[in-house]
């Protein structure tokens, strides 16, 4: 018998770009996933940012529109149509944040090659940090609407 595959159904990407900011992490990692549950205990009252696991549906989908390199294992902050990875996604992820940490922004001045020296050394060792995750963390109903891997 010869059966037609069905093609997966391909996300509109325009669709999730009107939804930035958008903060794509490692899904099956504890320490991004706790450093997650940090930001939205933190999150400024906009409550504008939309999350997405890097493996998603949306994150891939997202990653192949902005052309980054599918070996880069980082958070990605997608905002105003940008794409962002490293530390320049984590300081201006502060942004979006209330308090004191969009000081943080600040240091973008340093050069990202010397910023992501600590980025990547923290990213290299968040598994020993933080481990694997086997179940995420169970979200209020307001913030499990902006997960968009549904």
């Amino acid at each position: 018998m010869n059966e037609a595959i069905a093609e997966p159904q391909q996300l509109d990407v325009n669709a999730l770009l009107k939804l930035q900011p958008i903060l794509l992490f490692d899904g099956q990692c504890a320490f991004c996933n706790k450093s997650v549950q940090f930001f939205l205990r933190n999150e400024n009252k906009k409550k504008s940012m939309h999350f997405a696991p890097l493996d998603s549906e949306a994150g891939k989908a997202l990653q192949a529109y902005f052309k980054i390199n599918k070996k880069v294992d980082s958070i990605i902050l997608i905002r105003q149509h940008d794409a962002y990875i490293k530390s320049c996604a984590a300081l201006r992820l502060t942004l979006y944040m209330r308090g004191l940490w969009p000081l943080l922004v600040s240091f973008v001045v340093i050069p990202p090659f010397l910023r992501n020296l600590v980025y990547d050394f923290i990213a290299k060792n968040r598994q020993k940090i933080g481990g694997r995750l086997d179940s995420c963390e169970l979200l209020k109903t307001g913030d499990r609407e902006r997960f968009l891997d549904k």
